[in-house]
Order: structure tokens, then sequence, then C-alpha cells
């Protein structure tokens, strides 16, 4: 939802890095990778016992999540590049639930059913993205949601943030991928007829 409605107030700074990327002769897939390495960080930092610096770590790599797209965009889109990116953004996320129930293996029933509701929600994603012949600007139709990469980053800054919350967090990430599901479910159900 944030990724669709608030994009235009961050976009700005979005396109300038961007820019200067691509001046420096950068390619979208070299920072594609360097925002999968700076997301799984985040992991290692918060096993570490840095939560803060992990949080830092995943917001940074979602910025450049978002850069690498815009770079693409103003050169040419590569269909491995689209893989790459979504590929790598399930790894960081991967990474941070098994972060999270390394540190806190009271939680793992909760993890296993956000992880669940993750892959449900994302497996309708890529299919009606895959048979859709819609098209955005990005490289295939991107159906939005209520959790989209921005809401998942704010669940995870707060799992990761206030572990006394953990499991209420959890399971309010858990309602939130599966409502968003269910919600893509349903348009799915009414474009692709």
């Amino acid at each position: 939802m944030l990724d669709t409605h608030a994009r235009k107030f961050v976009q700005p700074s979005i396109d300038k890095t961007a820019t200067l990327f691509l001046n420096k002769g950068r390619t979208a897939n070299e920072i594609t990778i360097l925002a999968l390495f700076i997301g799984v960080s985040t992991s290692v930092f918060y096993i570490l016992g840095y939560p803060v610096l992990g949080v830092v770590m995943l917001w940074l790599s979602g910025f450049l999540d978002a850069v690498d797209g815009t770079m693409a965009r103003h050169t040419k889109t590569s269909p491995f590049g689209t893989v790459m990116d979504i590929t790598f953004d399930r790894v960081v996320e991967i990474a941070m639930i098994v972060a999270i129930a390394y540190v806190h293996p009271e939680v793992m029933f909760p993890l296993l059913l956000l992880s669940v509701s993750i892959i449900i929600s994302m497996t309708i994603f890529l299919v009606v993205g895959a048979v859709s012949e819609k098209a955005g600007i990005k490289s295939f139709y991107y159906q939005a949601g209520v959790a989209e990469r921005t809401e998942g980053f704010l669940l995870f800054s707060i799992m990761l943030l206030f572990p006394d919350f953990l499991l209420w967090s959890t399971l309010l990430f858990f309602a939130v991928e599966l409502f968003t599901g269910i919600q893509r479910f349903m348009e799915a159900k009414r474009i692709l007829k």
C-alpha cells in the first residue's frame, strides 16, 4: 500500500541516487547484488546483538532495492534482473525470519505461520504477474496490496526492535500478509476472467 501510494514522496531521492550510480558506471544488477548483501547483513547484526544497526541496514537495502529498479528503467530492464530482484527480496526476508527464530526460538511457530503467509501471497503475486496481460512501470504486472515491501519492512523493524512484543508483531505480520494474499487472489479472479 505504501509502495504504491507514498512512492512519489521518496522518488526524488531515489532518482538522484540512481543517476549518481549510473554516472559512476554502475549497473542496476550491481546495485541489486549490493542490496542483497546489505539486506542479509540485517540478520547477521541481529544475531550479534545489534538490532538497531540491523534495522538501519534493512532500510538501506530497501532503498537500494528501489534505486536498482529506477536505474533499470532509465537504461534497459532485463528479465534476469527482475528474477534477481524478486528472488533477492525473498532471501533477505527469509534471512530475517531465520535470524529471529535463532535468537527467539520461542516464537518458531508464529514465524512458520508468517513464512507460510508470505509464500502464499508471493505465489499469487508472481503468478498473476506472469499470466496477466497488464503491464506497469515494472517489467511485470505489479499487483498492489495492503502488505507491500514497505509495510513488511515496518513490521520487520518492530519485530527486531521490540522483542517484548515479538509474538504479537509476528502474528500481526502474519495476518496482514494473509489478508494481502486473499486480496490479491480476489483481484486475480476479477482481472483474469
